[in-house]
């Protein structure tokens, strides 16, 4: 039996300076693993009607908000129908990326057989082609979750966002590269497939990201001109002020997406891991480190709605394929769990969240050592003979 890295946790009960670190044994880990099976095989099971009525119904309300913000840009030219019209666009793409796309693509309703919200045919209101993000978020992130050089939205392969990662004089931009990305998220996520530092190191070929490009071009021009050339044009004089509409309401919902995502798994207590800690993982070590790589926002119904129910990120990265809105009836259990095994359970307000995202990031920016709250807390064992099975 031997013993892998230690883990941080957010438990703030005990000073970060005397606390002693929880120890979980290679048993508990398994035990972890077949309680969370049962909570899956249970939600599994009676997936139904009420899922299939509750998708639908985001998506009639999505495409009315849309309808409504189209129809309020002919009348723009008084400030407070464009003001509704941004509004109401904004909120149709919010749900339209994050509690329509996103889930959709993870497959969350694959069962319904229905190819409006099937995940090989479902295209969203972004400039990533959906095939491209089904590879760099749905195999390359949940696979490879908080794991170096292996899990890409670390950083999304231009910022520092672990103390593991090296620092350089480059890292003094942290902050401002943060900022870039979230006014511009939809383009990045578009090229997070290229992984742009390989190409440039020399490691990724012409032949290997042609067909990305060809991509990129088919997606952006479908893009570009519905949102910046044909709807505005529909609105005659009015074309710049529909314009503008259409701008806002996209970085409104590159903004609401970056921040949704950053809390979910870069504030404080999430962890990451190297390659050789979590090789050969069994199931019960796969779900440990999903919930430790990941947190939580706290909030009520239209939080949760609005972020995708990514507000319960640690609930999605153990299952990400189970429809999200099931996630809050099941985050009670998944609580219970983390207390019962001494794991973290990282959660917050969305204020703080943010906030804590963004103190790292600056902090990063700097060749700091870590804080006390960083510090080890927690021991996790693994039988080197049971990794190996």
């Amino acid at each position: 039996m031997t013993l892998i890295r230690n883990l941080p946790t957010t438990r703030t009960d005990t000073p970060a300076a005397t606390r002693e670190p929880v120890v979980l044994s290679a048993e508990s880990v398994e035990a972890i693993g077949r309680e969370l099976d049962a909570i899956r095989d249970r939600v599994v099971a009676g997936l139904g009607t009420a899922d299939r009525d509750y998708i639908l119904g985001v998506v009639r309300t999505q495409r009315r908000l849309e309808l409504a913000g189209r129809a309020l840009m002919f009348v723009g030219f008084l400030p407070p129908a464009w003001i509704a019209g941004t509004a109401a666009l904004s909120v149709s793409k919010i749900l339209d990326n994050m509690e329509i796309g996103h889930n959709v693509m993870h497959g969350q309703y694959d069962w319904m057989r229905d190819d409006m919200l099937h995940s090989s045919s479902f295209e969203w209101d972004n400039v990533c082609p959906s095939d491209q993000w089904r590879h760099s978020h749905n195999y390359m992130h949940h696979t490879y979750t908080n794991i170096l050089d292996m899990d890409r939205d670390i950083g999304y392969g231009i910022l520092r966002m672990e103390y593991e990662q090296p620092w350089n004089p480059l890292r003094l931009g942290n902050p401002l590269y943060a900022f870039a990305l979230m006014m511009l998220f939809e383009w990045g996520v578009m090229l997070h497939d290229l992984e742009y530092e390989n190409v440039l190191k020399g490691k990724r070929k012409w032949s290997d990201v042609k067909g990305l490009v060809a991509g990129w071009w088919h997606k952006v021009r479908r893009q570009v001109t519905k949102d910046y050339i044909v709807h505005p044009a529909l609105t005659g004089p009015l074309f710049p002020l529909t314009f503008a509409g259409n701008l806002t309401a996209n970085l409104v919902r590159n903004v609401w997406a970056f921040s949704v995502i950053f809390c979910g798994h870069f504030p404080s207590g999430a962890q990451v891991f190297t390659q050789e800690e979590t090789a050969e993982e069994t199931r019960g070590e796969w779900y440990v480190r999903q919930m430790l790589g990941s947190a939580n926002i706290s909030g009520g119904p239209l939080m949760h709605l609005a972020t995708g129910n990514l507000s319960h990120q640690i609930e999605h990265h153990l299952f990400p394929d189970l429809p999200a809105h099931r996630y809050p009836e099941i985050a009670e259990e998944v609580r219970d769990i983390c207390e019962r095994y001494g794991l973290p359970y990282t959660t917050g307000p969305l204020w703080k969240q943010v906030a804590s995202v963004w103190v790292k990031m600056f902090r990063l920016a700097l060749p700091l050592p870590p804080t006390e709250d960083d510090a080890p807390a927690m021991i996790i064992e693994r039988h080197r003979e049971t990794a190996a099975a």
